[in-house]
């Protein structure tokens, strides 16, 4: 089952994932790990156990879509406000205790230093308190691995695999040889792919975050309506800040001819804006399976749950070969059942967090 509901603050809302924990009976074998999530925006807690999520619960912030991006310092706040309930519910939610957990997972980085510094607190206090071991994980590896969650219905990739994380703070292109085998092969230089759509949103008059806003109107219009430039990046290296510039150029100098020119057109530009983004994204996806001979793909984040890029995917089956892995919708935005599931895959390799670990910011994978 999975439902929504808002608390009584109207800052918050909480998703629960409870599709195991009913019926889940415990025994001496089972592995406990919660794992908390606090990178951005969103405070989150999960259970996990042998694999299998058995409580997901993320508390939204509403409070940013006022000043169209997210505000650290009114973040972390709402984290130290947001994280103890949040991991009441996900414990609730999973049947189980404080005691029965066998380790703590958090999101040590990259992300906002204030909002990682109230999860990584937390997550140590409690590890300390209940004796057990803490794990840190890192965010971008975590949207990498959460195709590795128990979950019916969804195929694991294989190694060697490649993965396209794509967020509101991160485009990059990893292989990854194994789960802590990773090498990154490609990433912006400049802005992320989440920032050019919610850029270009922004320049349109669309809220924030503008992604989804542009991937609903996108269906509506024509993709080749307006032809705008991909920036031209050598190798698998990805630059959205020119993209940006084109359309508020593009928008500048057509509202100059008519005032009502967003207005009559919108869904025709967001489709167009969509298409361009979708195929600067595909284009480097060639070019990495061109040069590492790689045709399984995964992708993660939450850019990853637009429905133009999965059908991008989809097509590339068909047109280049490849297989493609798409994550549970649940688990392409932050949430803390990414976190969960590579504490679990580090507590099965013993490898554990000293107590001195510390937050960072600009974690790399």
């Amino acid at each position: 089952m999975y439902y929504a509901y808002s608390s009584k603050t109207d800052d918050l809302v909480f998703k629960i994932n409870n599709n195991y924990a009913q019926s889940f009976i415990m025994s001496s074998q089972n592995i406990f790990i919660l794992g908390i999530e606090s990178s951005c925006d969103d405070t989150a807690a999960s259970v996990i156990s042998n694999g299998r999520i058995l409580s997901n619960v993320v508390a939204s912030q509403k409070i940013h879509e006022e000043f169209g991006g997210v505000v650290p310092e009114l973040a972390s706040r709402a984290h130290q406000q947001n994280i103890v309930p949040v991991v009441h519910q996900a414990l609730k939610q999973a049947n189980i205790t404080k005691s029965d957990l066998s380790a703590i997972a958090f999101t040590r980085g990259p992300g906002l230093m204030g909002s990682l510094l109230v999860g990584t607190s937390f997550a140590k206090s409690i590890a300390y308190g209940l004796d057990i071991p803490l794990v840190d994980v890192n965010h971008m590896q975590a949207h990498i691995l959460a195709h590795f969650i128990e979950e019916e219905g969804f195929k694991k990739p294989p190694f060697p695999f490649l993965a396209m994380t794509i967020s509101g703070g991160h485009t990059q292109i990893v292989k990854v040889s194994h789960y802590f085998d990773m090498e990154v092969i490609g990433e912006t230089i400049d802005d992320a792919v989440g920032e050019a759509y919610d850029k270009s949103g922004k320049i349109l008059g669309l809220g924030y975050p503008a992604g989804p806003e542009i991937d609903r109107r996108a269906k509506l219009g024509n993709p080749k309506a307006f032809a705008f430039t991909k920036p031209k990046v050598e190798g698998l290296n990805f630059s959205f800040s020119g993209f940006k510039t084109a359309v508020l150029y593009f928008i500048q100098r057509e509202v100059k001819k008519n005032p009502n020119f967003i207005s009559e057109n919108l869904n025709d530009i967001c489709a167009s804006i969509q298409y361009t983004i979708i195929g600067i994204l595909i284009d480097k996806l060639k070019l990495a399976t061109k040069q590492t001979g790689i045709k399984h793909i995964a992708i993660g984040g939450g850019v990853s749950a637009n429905s133009g890029i999965r059908e991008a995917l989809k097509k590339g089956e068909e047109k280049f070969g490849w297989t493609t892995y798409v994550p549970k919708f649940e688990y392409t935005t932050d949430n803390a059942a990414m976190i969960a599931i590579v504490g679990y895959l580090k507590y099965l390799e013993n490898d554990f967090a000293e107590d001195n670990v510390m937050a960072s910011a600009r974690l790399k994978i």
